[in-house]
């Protein structure tokens, strides 16, 4: 409680307008990644089972996808954020795996640094549960 009361007495619209651009970014890449499946067996060492491929890339798709839009709208952001980080801690292992691509190894970084933000200064202000706490 005290980290969501420091959050909202230090939150601008900068804050915002970033959580909103990262719920964005995280929502696009689940999109782009169900695009992109067949490079899932490409990147991944081994030759791992296909329900192993189909698990994480249906975990990986829709945790993106609706934790980026949750992100979006400020509803449960830290939870989400929280969810996001297994999968971007993966994304930044895997470019050691094979071959180094580095916009790739710095768009995972910084979409890991702004989900750390988010787990410690939540939803901010101008959110869906900024709204709801004063509904209630």
């Amino acid at each position: 409680m005290k980290l969501n009361r420091w959050a909202n007495e230090h939150t601008n619209i900068g804050t915002d307008v970033l959580r909103v651009l990262f719920g964005a970014f995280i929502f696009y890449k689940g999109v782009s990644f169900l695009d992109e499946t067949e490079y899932l067996t490409e990147i991944l060492p081994g030759g791992g089972s296909e329900g192993i491929y189909f698990i994480l890339v249906h975990y990986v798709a829709l945790a993106h996808i609706c934790g980026g839009l949750f992100i979006t709208m400020g509803l449960l952001t830290r939870i989400c954020s929280l969810l996001q980080f297994p999968i971007l801690l993966g994304a930044i292992a895997v470019n050691f795996t094979g071959t180094m691509d580095y916009s790739n190894l710095i768009m995972a970084c910084a979409a890991l640094g702004f989900c750390v933000c988010f787990i410690f200064y939540g939803s901010g202000k101008h959110s869906v549960d900024y709204s709801l706490k004063l509904n209630m």
